[in-house]
């Protein structure tokens, strides 16, 4: 196969996987709750869970696009009801940081203290990184990704996964300056905008939750109707 055929296919795979992990992830619209939940720590324990954030969705987004759909398929495993179970947590740490109070100035210094790098790194992947920068959707996109790069040639299917990693890597990429950057970021909008742009974020990720759970009912449901 001639090598600009190849370059053809890994460009469409790295634009098709960008285009349709990005929307989903959105570092923009998860930033503000990084920030709220990360608010008490130091910008060096920050900057690791930034990096650390973005090395877990990138490892989590290739493992489901590489093996996701054997692993659903050797224990049963639907992607409906992938949907349903990771649209049920997303929506209840949503509705938690919606009911949330504000944290008033003078317990952030206690905060700050018990928010050590030990403590960062143990949630570094649950809640911050699954499910909250990278949830059950954006899931079952990688593996819809995966299942779109197989093809008869192996040369084919390669490029194409070339280009899907490398699409990832870039969201990672995103991620990190995003989540590294988020105080800055969102430093304009003073600290009352802030709480108003927390509670948005935390109302559209629950609908988002409760969006994914439909998705997953309807999917159930009509596989029940057709039976």
């Amino acid at each position: 196969m001639p090598i600009d055929d190849l370059a053809v296919a890994f460009g469409k795979s790295f634009l098709f996987a960008f285009a349709a992990v990005l929307p989903i992830i959105n570092p923009a619209a998860t930033a503000p709750i990084f920030l709220s939940l990360t608010g008490s720590a130091s910008e060096t324990t920050r900057t690791l869970l930034a990096g650390r954030i973005a090395r877990n969705m990138f490892a989590l987004m290739v493992g489901a696009m590489l093996v996701g759909s054997f692993v659903l398929d050797f224990f049963g495993i639907s992607l409906p009801i992938v949907r349903v179970g990771g649209g049920l947590i997303v929506a209840a740490h949503a509705w938690r940081l919606l009911n949330t109070s504000h944290v008033a100035s003078d317990s952030r210094t206690e905060l700050a203290e018990s928010f050590t790098p030990e403590a960062a790194i143990r949630q570094a992947f649950y809640p911050l990184t699954f499910p909250l920068s990278c949830g059950p959707g954006s899931i079952a996109v990688a593996i819809t990704v995966g299942v779109s790069v197989h093809d008869p040639l192996l040369r084919v299917t390669m490029a194409r996964l070339g280009g899907g990693v490398l699409a990832i890597a870039l969201i990672g990429v995103l991620m990190y300056i995003t989540f590294r950057y988020a105080r800055q970021l969102l430093k304009p909008l003073g600290e009352a905008g802030m709480v108003v742009f927390l509670r948005l974020s935390a109302f559209i990720l629950l609908c988002l939750g409760v969006q994914i759970v439909w998705d997953g009912v309807s999917e159930l449901l009509r596989g029940v109707l057709q039976a």
